[in-house]
C-alpha cells in the first residue's frame, strides 16, 4: 500500500504543480513556480558547529559533567552517520544535547550517502516550536525557508511579528510545505504519520518526498502501541526499498525490537534497529542528577498536603495526570504567591508566555511553583531542583524527572536534584484518575516492577526495556487495533485512512480572550462578525485557540460557532469546528474555565 501512495504522490504532486502553473501562467504560457532549495549538508553542517561552538559551549551553564556527556554524544552521532541508509534509534538522557546531536547526524549522514532533506517529526507543539527556534538560530542567515514549519502554528511565531502574516513570504513558506520542497522540514508525528496511511491527494503529494531521506522522530516512546506494528513497518519498507534513514530518538527507549515478528508480516525487513549511541548506558550512569523517591504500596496524598509541602518550597514543579486534579491543587494552594499553571485549557500564546516567566524566576533564583499537567514533560526546557510527579507510566515520570536539575548545576554543589512520585487520594476507577484507560494500563505496569524489583532506577535503559516487555505481555500491540489490521489485509485505503489516527479528532477550536492578545482577539471576533472565518483568519487564530472535545449535549451556551466566509454566490453557514468564547470564563491563571454543566467539552 505504500508502494501505491508514493506513485500516488508523484502523479497527484505533478498535477497540483501543473495545474499551479496554468493558473499562474500568462499569454506566453505557464509559470511554474520556483522549486525548492536543495540540501547543502556541508555548509548547514558547518553552521551547527560554529554555531555549537559560538553559542552554545561559551554561553552554557552546565555541569562538567554534563559538558562531557554532550561531547559523548557529539562524537557518537557523528561515527554512526557513515553507515548506509537504515533503521536506528538514538538513546541518550534528558540534558545531553540530543537535538543538536541528532541534527549533526542528519547532516552527516545526508552527506555521506547524497540524501536529499530532513524531516524531523516531534509529538508535541512545545516541542517543535522550542526545537524551530533552536534551529532558527542554528541557520541564522541562510536562505528563507531553509527550514521549513509545517503545523499548525507555523507562521504564527517570533518571526511572524515582523512581517504581514498574508504576504510573499508566508504564501511561499505554504505553498513549500504541501510537498515538502525544502532541505529540512519540521512537522508532528500527526502529519507524517497519518499521511503515510491517508488516502487524500492533499496529505499523500507529499510522500514522494521522503524518499532519499533522513527521517527523525523525537520523543519516539509517545508513539501509541495500537498503531506500533503497522507504523514500524510503513517507516521499515520506506528504510529498506526507498533509501530513508529513520531514527527513534528518545531517553526512554520503547522495546520495539520485540515486535519484530510481528512487523515482519507486513514488511519484509521488519524492525532490527541499530544504536547509533551503543555506550549510552554509560551516559545514563554519568548523567545521574535525580534521586526518585517512590511511594511506599498504598500510600497516597491529599491535594492540601501537598499543598502545604509546597508553600514552604522555593522552587518546584508539580506534573499531574489530569486537568481536573491541576485546578484541585490549584485550588488548594489559594493565594500563595508565585504559582503558575500549564495545561492545555492555556492556549498556545498563553502557554509560551508562562514558560517564559518560569524559566526566567528560575533562572533569576525567585520563587517558583509550576502546576502542570503532562504537557510540560516532553522536550520543555525548564531546570527546577524538585519536581513532584503523580504515579504514572515510568516514561512520564522519566520525562518529568528530566525537568529536575536539568542542567546538572546542583552536582557541582555535591547534590541531586528530587524527584517525589506520589499517589493522589482520589475515589473512583481508573476514568477518575488518569486520561485514557491505555494510560492507566501503562501506571499499573509501573505499579506492578515497583511490587516486583523495589525502587526503580530511571537512570537504567535496562528497566526500561524490562517495563516495556511487562506492557506488551500485558496488552500486546499486536494484536490491537483489529479494525485497523483488517483494511490493510483487504488493502481498502479508505478504511486504512480512517482507522489511522494518532489523535482523537472530535474536538472543536474555541478562540479565547486571554487578557495579554485582547487587541488579536477583539480583532478576529469583529473580522468573524463582519465577514466570517477563513483559512488565513483559522491560522491567526490557532495560537488563541482552546482545543477541547465535543460532547453530545449540543452547542455550549458559553461558546457561539464562527459564521464562514461568503465566496461568490455560494451561502455561508457556521463553523462545526470554530466557536467564539462568549463570557467571563477565560482565567489569566487557569485558562479556559466553562460552567460546569452537560455542555461542558472540557474532561
Amino acid at each position: 500500500m505504500l508502494d501505491v501512495r508514493l506513485l500516488f504522490s508523484c502523479l497527484v504532486d505533478a498535477d497540483f504543480l501543473d495545474t499551479e502553473a496554468h493558473f499562474n501562467g500568462d499569454s506566453d504560457g505557464k509559470r511554474p513556480r520556483q522549486a525548492g532549495q536543495s540540501l547543502d549538508a556541508q555548509a548547514a553542517l558547518s553552521a551547527l558547529k560554529r554555531h555549537l561552538s559560538e553559542r552554545v559551549r561559551a554561553t552554557t551553564q552546565a555541569d562538567a559533567s554534563v559538558l562531557a556527556a554532550r561531547e559523548s554524544l557529539w562524537r557518537a552521532t557523528g561515527a554512526a552517520a557513515q553507515a548506509a541508509p537504515n533503521v536506528f534509534t538514538l538513546t541518550a538522557p534528558t540534558g545531553s544535547g540530543k537535538t543538536l546531536a541528532m541534527l549533526r547526524f542528519a547532516l552527516e549522514h545526508a552527506a555521506q550517502n547524497k540524501l536529499k532533506r530532513i524531516v524531523l517529526a516531534v509529538p508535541f507543539l512545545t516541542v517543535i516550536e522550542q526545537t524551530a527556534r533552536e534551529y532558527r538560530k542554528v541557520f541564522a542567515g541562510f536562505p528563507d525557508n531553509f527550514v521549513l514549519e509545517h503545523h499548525s502554528l507555523a507562521g504564527l511565531g517570533e518571526e511572524s511579528e515582523q512581517r504581514d502574516a498574508e504576504g510573499d513570504q508566508e504564501r511561499q513558506r505554504r505553498l513549500l510545505a504541501e510537498n515538502w520542497d525544502a532541505p529540512i522540514v519540521l512537522t508532528t508525528n500527526v502529519q507524517l504519520l497519518e499521511s503515510l496511511f491517508s488516502n487524500r491527494p492533499s496529505s499523500c503529494r507529499k510522500l514522494h518526498n521522503l524518499m532519499d531521506s533522513v527521517i527523525l522522530f523525537d520523543e519516539a516512546q509517545s508513539l501509541p502501541q495500537h498503531l506500533a506494528v503497522p507504523t514500524l513497518a510503513a517507516l521499515s519498507h520506506l528504510s529498506s526499498v526507498y533509501r530513508s534513514s529513520v531514527v527513534f530518538a528518545t531517553a526512554t527507549q520503547p522495546a520495539f525490537g520485540t515486535l519484530d515478528q510481528a512487523v515482519t508480516q507486513h514488511a519484509a525487513s521488519g524492525w532490527k534497529p541499530v544504536e547509533v549511541v551503543p555506550e549510552h548506558p554509560k551516559m545514563f550512569e554519568t548523567l545521574k542528577r535525580v534521586d526518585v523517591a517512590w511511594p511506599k504500596s498504598g500510600e497516597k496524598r491529599t491535594w492540601d498536603s501537598l499543598a502545604n509541602e509546597l508553600r514552604v518550597t522555593d522552587q518546584a514543579l508539580v506534573v499531574v495526570n489530569l486537568k481536573r486534579h491541576a485546578l484541585a491543587l490549584l485550588a488548594a494552594l489559594g493565594d500563595t504567591p508565585d504559582v503558575f499553571h500549564l495545561s492545555t485549557n492555556l492556549c498556545a500564546e498563553h502557554r509560551r508566555a508562562v514558560l517564559d516567566r518560569v524559566r526566567a524566576r528560575l533562572n533569576s533564583g525567585l520563587h517558583c511553583r509550576l502546576i502542570s499537567t503532562q504537557c510540560v514533560e516532553a522536550g520543555v526546557d525548564v531546570d527546577f531542583p524538585k519536581v513532584y510527579r503523580a504515579l504514572a507510566p515510568l516514561e512520564a515520570i522519566a520525562q518529568a524527572a528530566g525537568r529536575c536539575n536539568r542542567e546538572g548545576r546542583m552536582n557541582a554543589r555535591s547534590q541531586l536534584g528530587e524527584v517525589i512520585v506520589f499517589e493522589p487520594e482520589e475515589e473512583g476507577g481508573w476514568r477518575r484518575c488518569y486520561p485514557t484507560h491505555t494510560y492507566y494500563q501503562a501506571t499499573e505496569t509501573t505499579r506492578t516492577m515497583l511490587a516486583l524489583y523495589g525502587d526503580l532506577d530511571i537512570n537504567d535503559p535496562a528497566v526500561f526495556q524490562a517495563y516495556y516487555r511487562h506492557l506488551y505481555d500485558l496488552n500486546d500491540p499486536a494484536t490491537q487495533n483489529t479494525e485497523l489490521s483488517e483494511a490493510i489485509t483487504a488493502a481498502d485505503f479508505v478504511e486504512v485512512a480512517r482507522q489511522y489516527r494518532l489523535i482523537d479528532t472530535n474536538a472543536i477550536q474555541v478562540l479565547v480572550p486571554w487578557a495579554d492578545r485582547w487587541e488579536t482577539f477583539t480583532e478576529l471576533r469583529a473580522e468573524a462578525e463582519k465577514t466570517g472565518i477563513s483559512a488565513g483568519w483559522m491560522r491567526r487564530a490557532q495560537s488563541l485557540a482552546v482545543s477541547v472535545y465535543r460532547t453530545n449535549a449540543g452547542t455550549p451556551a458559553w461558546a457561539i460557532p464562527a459564521r464562514l466566509r461568503q465566496y461568490g454566490k455560494t451561502t455561508a453557514g457556521i463553523s462545526d469546528e470554530w466557536f467564539i468564547l462568549e463570557g467571563d470564563y477565560y482565567d489569566d491563571i487557569l485558562g479556559l474555565t466553562p460552567p460546569e454543566g452537560p455542555q461542558t467539552f472540557i474532561a
